[in-house]
């Protein structure tokens, strides 16, 4: 086991990661409504798949399809470069719960298998540039409602799954993938099958004042994963699901850096997190004005010598937390049976004005070759809360519980960023469904 700690006042370390270093590097600002609609599609009680298609298909680049005024059931559907959604604040746009509807030909949707890719996601981005989702309205994945033809819900054969052992053939709710230059703003995506948004080589994207509301016990929907992706700003944000409120990842298929997460709210869901996979390497990332109400873990970056490498360059700063288990996770052994030698390090991490309550602060480091370098900048929890630190070299300036090795700068009070944070916590869900 190795901890060093340094007291100090960090002003070597903190000046090479400044905020203007750890972002989004373009110039971010909230979406702006498209100046032009190009279509109105009609509620009805029917499936609207084919006229909401052909709408979007003949839509031209900086126009929007715009839906109001009542409920629209569809199937899969595929956007089209410069094309925004636009569902206003009476409209809710709903995923049917057919199966058949997301299959990709070999009847796996909706099954359990070895495999879990067997459906098309609900709405697509593919190679697109431009536009996105816009307005007040409601995309909901129906993940509790019957999938037609069954005696099942999305989310019950997830659980199967899980208890059986095999993978779940669930629609993700959005999928942009390969895409330039994606706005969301002001959307309520709830009650998505899976992820309700997944990114994968993504180059620019602004998620502005969306929600996400879904309940803790439906299984792996993420709330927004930029994977593989850069320059990207997630501000201003609602988020409750039932697995990473935000995941960062960078697999196989490229690394993830240049990220924002810029005064967001998270209730229910397992945090702020980075990882499992970033053999492809994580950096440049800053998470600042961040609240964390109720998830099961807080800060968290996660992964092991399977699918590791190199995460730096991550900065949190006024970060509030309450009734976390885990505040602070940073773990390279996420699965302790783990084999490879995808080595996870994680070095250049800064902690700056961060309080919260109780539970375990963790910090293990792979070895004493690959320690976790991290500096923590007026950290304070309550009494209560246990540091668990293995193989770190941590540099400190007024801390609280002290470390092993004694206390630092006397806190100075100057921060008391997290006396309305909490306020934000929404009365209860979007949907009216419950945490349970």
């Amino acid at each position: 086991m190795l901890v060093r700690l340094h007291f100090l006042a960090l002003v070597s370390m903190l000046a090479t990661v400044s905020l203007a270093q750890a972002k989004d590097r373009r110039a971010v600002a909230e979406p702006a409504a498209p100046h032009h609609v190009c279509a109105r599609p009609a509620p009805s009680s029917e499936d609207v798949t084919d006229s909401l298609q052909d709408a979007i298909a003949h839509c031209p680049p900086g126009s929007a399809v715009y839906l109001a005024n009542g409920i629209f059931k569809s199937g899969p559907i595929e956007m089209k470069s410069g094309v925004t959604l636009w569902i206003e604040r009476d409209a809710t746009l709903v995923a049917l719960a057919q199966p058949k509807a997301y299959d990709k030909g070999l009847g796996n949707c909706g099954r359990i298998g070895g495999k879990g890719d067997g459906c098309r996601p609900f709405i697509s981005f593919s190679q697109t540039r431009g536009g996105g989702i816009y307005g007040d309205g409601i995309i909901d994945g129906q993940g509790g409602a019957l999938m037609v033809g069954t005696s099942e819900s999305w989310w019950q054969l997830a659980r199967r799954a899980q208890t059986e052992g095999g993978n779940q053939n669930v629609p993700r709710l959005i999928q942009i993938d390969h895409a330039q230059d994606i706005a969301f703003h002001g959307i309520t995506l709830r009650n998505a099958s899976n992820f309700h948004v997944a990114m994968n080589r993504v180059e620019g994207a602004t998620f502005w004042g969306v929600t996400i509301d879904t309940p803790a016990d439906a299984r792996n929907t993420d709330g927004i994963d930029p994977g593989a992706s850069q320059d990207v700003t997630i501000a201003h944000c609602q988020i409750r699901t039932g697995d990473d409120n935000v995941a960062i990842k960078a697999g196989s298929n490229g690394p993830a850096r240049y990220i924002s997460i810029i005064d967001n709210y998270f209730g229910w869901g397992h945090g702020m997190s980075i990882g499992s996979e970033v053999s492809s390497g994580v950096s440049d990332i800053l998470v600042y004005g961040l609240t964390l109400d109720g998830t099961t873990s807080g800060l968290r970056i996660k992964s092991d010598v399977s699918r590791g490498g190199l995460v730096e360059r991550v900065t949190y700063e006024n970060v509030c937390l309450r009734g976390n288990r885990w505040p602070i996770y940073f773990d390279t052994r996420y699965d302790p049976q783990a084999h490879g030698d995808e080595l996870p390090v994680y070095r250049q991490i800064v902690l700056r004005h961060v309080r919260g309550g109780g539970g375990a602060l963790v910090m293990h480091g792979l070895d004493l070759v690959h320690p976790l370098e991290i500096a923590l900048e007026d950290v304070h929890f309550s009494d209560s809360a246990t540091w668990q630190v293995e193989n770190a070299n941590v540099v400190v300036s007024a801390v609280s519980p002290p470390l092993r090795g004694g206390q630092g700068q006397v806190p100075s009070g100057a921060w008391e960023g997290c006396a309305k944070a909490f306020s934000k916590a929404p009365s209860k869900s979007a949907n009216g469904i419950a945490p349970r």
